[in-house]
């Protein structure tokens, strides 16, 4: 079973996880101050300040990195080079590989390309490789 741990401020990366939990059955866990995992799965985060990790987002990632096998962001095309950014900061600050980035709550094509990466390329893998990222 895959697990998904996602971050949602204004509802686009909640209705992209309610998509993709339609389409496959995975099992999909809303960050939340008090969460405790004990699976290990993949991150799905939004970016915000024009580039930033959200602090909930850092806060349990400084508490379960070592059970997070792949980074995913949604992000605005209008910030330009900050799209997706915070996807990246992840990927830096605790050595995840970033899976792939998506532009508000994703389209049906951004969705059916995230199901393949993690079923594909980091489902049940120790925490990927850094050369299989495509984002």
């Amino acid at each position: 079973m895959v697990h998904l741990y996602y971050d949602s401020k204004t509802g686009n990366v909640q209705r992209f996880i309610n998509k993709v939990i339609q389409i496959t059955g995975w099992q999909a866990h809303k960050i939340e101050e008090s969460l405790e995992i004990q699976e290990s799965g993949h991150l799905v985060t939004y970016t915000t300040k024009l580039g930033s990790m959200p602090e909930k987002t850092k806060m349990f990632m400084d508490n379960h990195a070592d059970k997070i096998y792949s980074v995913t962001s949604s992000g605005n095309r209008n910030w330009g080079r900050n799209f997706g950014l915070a996807a990246d900061k992840v990927s830096e600050d605790y050595d995840i590989p970033l899976a792939t980035k998506f532009e508000l709550s994703g389209t049906m094509e951004d969705i059916n390309q995230f199901i393949e990466i993690i079923k594909h390329q980091y489902n049940d893998s120790k925490r990927g490789s850094k050369k299989l990222d495509i984002a």
